[in-house]
């Protein structure tokens, strides 16, 4: 089940990235001679009209080949108009910027048909509060729902939450529910400092509660679902980008980096708890690869997004020897971080550790 999940997940996630670049190179009139679902030795093939069409022996990748891309391609008079090498840098760019895109659409296409099918959502129900805490001292009890904050309705336990981490040592004016009675009362949030997702402290207010655990199906309207489904991928999106800085920062541990084993594991622990679980888990790592890719490291797209950019502002390519070094160190750059993974992943599953969170 695990790895039947991993190659269905992978093998989505491919197929959308390459046929980003292909359906575009074709929209260029640029001619595509393989579309290939992995690298490698060649499984299985077969060729319609100018293109051959691959699965490869290693699924952890795949790519389309374009006449011209390299520059040791042997172009004749007739084709050379369709060659790669021979359109202009804005039609290159919109070729290898459209598969990251259309990681990006798709995640976000998923997510609009989560909200659509309704996702379960943790209501505002008191389960517990802590001794001698803001919300003890108010006299908020276990099974009370927290209905409405400064006059705006609240049904969602996050939500709730949001306003009030929002609101150290800032008074706020909660209306409860208890059974058939609607209370009103004021409550002061605590200021403690909390860890973020990050492992940073930050300040936060508290008032001292715990959810219940009760949760109900939220379905959007299609419009609803659109919008949700934009800012849901746009805030993963812009998550991705902190998380690498954070890295780099040495904020967030190298040791929470994974690799392949541990998307083989958690597309079979993802698959196992529902296929909506599975789906948001795939939307999550499309957006992972989309955002890496436009990284401007040699070999993946972002590179030669920065190749295309300095070509641009030179009006003229660069050099075949300075190409083929910035290739070779992102070549190397890319094989120690895959190492670097599959370290991490192998010392996990030695340890016994869970899943990074």
């Amino acid at each position: 089940m695990t790895f039947l999940s991993a190659i269905v997940l992978l093998g989505i996630l491919i197929f959308v990235h390459e046929l980003g670049h292909f359906l575009f190179a074709k929209m260029m009139k640029v001619k595509v001679l393989k579309f290939s679902l992995g690298f490698g030795p060649k499984l299985i093939g077969r060729k319609y009209g100018e293109t051959e069409y691959l699965i490869s022996a290693f699924p952890l990748g795949g790519y389309v080949k374009m006449l011209g891309e390299d520059r040791e391609d042997e172009i004749s008079d007739d084709d050379k108009a369709r060659a790669y090498s021979s359109q202009p840098v804005w039609k290159r760019l919109l070729i290898v910027v459209s598969g990251p895109v259309f990681n990006l659409f798709f995640a976000g296409f998923i997510f609009m048909f989560v909200f659509l099918s309704g996702v379960p959502v943790l209501m505002s129900e008191v389960g517990e509060v802590l001794v001698d805490s803001p919300a003890a001292r108010a006299g908020i009890l276990k099974g009370d729902s927290i209905v409405e904050i400064n006059n705006a309705p609240v049904m969602r336990w996050d939500e709730m939450t949001g306003i009030i981490h929002k609101s150290p040592g800032v008074k706020l004016s909660l209306k409860i529910k208890r059974g058939d009675d609607l209370i009103a009362l004021d409550i002061t949030p605590e200021k403690k400092t909390a860890p973020n997702i990050f492992g940073e402290n930050k300040e936060v207010g508290l008032i001292g509660i715990k959810p219940l655990g009760k949760t109900f199906i939220e379905k959007k309207n299609p419009l609803s679902a659109v919008s949700h489904a934009v800012m849901r991928t746009w805030d993963l999106s812009v998550l991705t980008i902190v998380s690498i800085v954070k890295l780099i920062q040495r904020i967030i541990p190298a040791d929470t980096i994974g690799g392949p084993i541990l998307i083989f594991q958690m597309a079979g622990q993802q698959a196992a708890e529902g296929p909506l679980n599975f789906l948001v888990f795939m939307a999550i790592i499309s957006i992972n690869l989309g955002v890496l890719n436009l990284l401007p490291i040699p070999i993946l797209d972002g590179g030669h997004v920065l190749f295309l950019g300095i070509e641009a502002i030179r009006r003229k390519p660069l050099s075949d020897r300075a190409l083929m070094v910035a290739q070779r160190v992102g070549l190397a750059a890319l094989i120690t971080l895959m190492v670097f993974a599959f370290y991490n992943d192998i010392m996990r599953l030695i340890a016994g550790k869970p899943f990074p969170q």
